[in-house]
């Protein structure tokens, strides 16, 4: 493209010096600086490279200084390897997106489309493992109900505390693009391995023993490869989980208006994408699972992996890259050491009675702009602490729900029987349509009334959410008394002690339909519809620029040490209400135990939760827009 210069503000920051170049030019208004840490360079240096150019109009500002900060840092001089594996540059990506700057060809919903369909595939193959674990650890591995309850926790943990590991492996060295093509050759790799695993031992070989408990305990062996193929799944959901939803996000520019309004649609849409994916797989893989053989139940979310990895390369000239290796996340250490330096010169600064400016335009220097963007993200910690006992009550729909559920009277007609993980499915749908209801009528009506953009803010969101579920946990606790009447009653019109024992054609011994336990089910998702797509869009959106990976990752692990902390919870009671020869609140005969009481106890805490989080969130400030406030 031919053009004339009009006028051009050339800013060179050097290490000593501050100088303002004038070029004369014709049609186009260009807002460039040069981006060095030597010597003035000359007018036209040989090697463009450090300069940068930002195309504007009238009806747009100027860069702002914290995105040419960035612009310098992505620009330092790299080294021939870490200009290879510069961050973000994927196969299609020869010159990567500048801050400010977007083209036209790429990204959008057309690029998001792509990655939100790789989200459901990739969804389908993890709750095609996680929905129904438990069944495969008190069935075919032989586990009790607490120790199956506490494994399948601990291994959501994993797989939700990883991916924090994994965002900084993506914004330190391998990009967003590449660790997610990398973490689904590995999901890909465990998944077919946990297939094997399942084929060691045949629940029919079980049957057919001699000792005829219908159960067939696995070798060490066996019940080893079993738990490092799952590990390896939750491993592989590190690089996963943080990089796709990031990656998708960046493909909406949040300076210009529109896609700053899609981007806000995006997360809802994403997640309603999950649910509805999480939805069609529990209701299908746990009923293969249950009637036609684990084998085929692990060997079909393999093969939908195997998709979710096709969709997104098929996706890939049509996503926006950002460049800069080297992100702020690869060196989180050394910022908490430069900041403590930076408070000290400062305070030193003080008490002299004198304030140190960067270069005389009112910059901050280098060292107190890295100080702020840690204490962003340590501002975050309240918050972030007052949600983990969601993480807690998350955990239960596939574990203690799920057994919950197992005991109670599932007959749809004559013939068919739901399986207990397939109930989640209501969960799903709750999700669903709450979403729906959220973003076309909830949303404009707050609007009207706050006048904030989103209806409620953020933390609003969240602290609602964190409502809904102490509800939900206190509806699921009066079942539970409801379902343990009813057993008792059914045992004393048989005479005897009533004990639950599912046969093979999954008749229940309790009379009590399953349609008692839906509510609790509903409840949670229309929590889930608050909290979980309120945190994921709070911690995008608050952390600071260079760590976007890791807000999300902040995210997750609000699951994983909710997942950990269920696991502890239940493993402590387990031993507690045993000791000198107890009844456990979680005996494998659910009408001897008192699941009612562990519900009561995570709604107690998730009282004093909500209003730690009421206490914090009041006197947050946002670091964006103040529409948010």
């Amino acid at each position: 493209m031919s053009m004339s210069v009009s006028f051009v503000l050339v800013k060179q920051i050097c290490s000593n010096s501050n100088q303002i170049l004038d070029i004369r030019s014709l049609d186009i208004y260009f807002y460039a600086e040069f981006v060095w840490n030597h010597p003035p360079l000359p007018l036209f240096p040989k090697d463009p490279t450090p300069l940068r150019v930002f195309l504007f109009n009238s009806s747009r500002r100027p860069p702002t200084i914290s995105a040419l900060a960035r612009t310098r840092r992505a620009h330092q001089p790299q080294s021939p390897r870490q200009a290879a594996m510069a961050s973000d540059s994927g196969p299609a990506s020869s010159d990567p997106l500048l801050p400010g700057r977007r083209a036209p060809s790429t990204g959008g919903w057309k690029s998001a489309l792509f990655i939100i369909w790789v989200e459901v595939a990739e969804r389908f193959a993890y709750y095609g493992i996680s929905s129904n674990l438990i069944s495969y650890l008190t069935g075919p591995l032989g586990q009790t109900t607490a120790a199956a309850a506490a494994a399948v926790n601990a291994w959501s943990g994993a797989a939700s505390m990883l991916p924090l590991l994994g965002a900084a492996v993506a914004d330190s060295w391998l990009g967003r693009y590449r660790t997610i093509v990398a973490s689904s050759v590995l999901y890909i790799t465990g998944l077919g391995m946990l297939t094997l695993s399942s084929m060691f031992s045949s629940p029919q070989q079980c049957r057919d023993s001699a000792d005829g408990q219908g159960v067939c305990p696995p070798s060490s062996l066996q019940t080893a490869f079993f738990y490092i193929s799952l590990y390896l799944v939750a491993i592989a959901q590190s690089g996963h989980k943080p990089c796709v939803q990031a990656f998708g996000a960046d493909q909406f520019d949040a300076t210009d208006p529109d896609e700053s309004v899609s981007r806000a649609s995006f997360f809802n849409w994403w997640y309603m994408g999950l649910c509805t994916s999480a939805t069609v797989t529990i209701a299908l893989m746990s009923y293969v699972q249950d009637n036609i053989g684990w084998a085929l139940g692990f060997g079909v979310p393999s093969l939908a992996m195997l998709l979710a990895l096709a969709i997104f390369l098929l996706g890939t000239r049509t996503y926006r890259f950002y460049g800069g290796g080297g992100s702020a996340s690869a060196s989180t250490f050394s910022l908490v050491r430069k900041a403590f330096v930076a408070w000290r010169i400062q305070k030193r600064s003080r008490e002299a009675g004198s304030v140190e400016l960067g270069h005389g335009d009112g910059e901050l220097p280098q060292d107190a702009v890295l100080a702020e963007e840690v204490k962003g993200l340590a501002r975050l910690f309240p918050i972030w602490a007052t949600c983990l006992l969601y993480g807690v009550v998350f955990a239960q729909p596939p574990t203690l729900f799920t057994k919950q559920a197992a005991t109670l009277d599932r007959r749809i007609g004559q013939s068919f029987q739901v399986p207990p993980a397939a109930l989640q499915c209501f969960l799903g749908t709750s999700i669903i349509a709450c979403i729906v209801l959220y973003d076309r009528v909830l949303v404009p009506v707050a609007r009207g009334v706050s006048g904030v953009a989103s209806g409620i803010t953020m933390l609003q969101r969240i602290g609602t959410g964190i409502a809904l579920s102490l509800v939900t946990l206190v509806v699921a606790a009066l079942v539970e008394m409801k379902r343990l009447r009813v057993a008792r009653d059914a045992a004393t019109a048989s005479g005897g002690l009533l004990v639950v024992v599912v046969d093979g054609s999954g008749t229940s011994a309790v009379p009590m339909s399953l349609w008692w336990i839906v509510p609790q089910y509903v409840l949670l998702g229309a929590a889930e519809v608050f909290i979980m797509v309120g945190m994921q869009e709070f911690f995008y959106d608050q952390v600071p620029g260079a760590l976007k990976s890791l807000g999300l990752a902040l995210y997750l692990s609000v699951l994983g040490v909710g997942s950990f902390i269920s696991s502890f919870l239940i493993t402590v009671i387990d031993g507690v209400t045993t000791r000198n020869g107890g009844t456990s609140w979680f005996a494998d005969d659910l009408n001897r135990g008192h699941l009612d009481y562990f519900y009561l106890l995570l709604a107690a805490l998730t009282a004093l939760e909500l209003l730690a989080f009421a206490y914090f969130s009041t006197s947050y400030v946002y670091k964006a827009k103040a529409g948010n406030h």
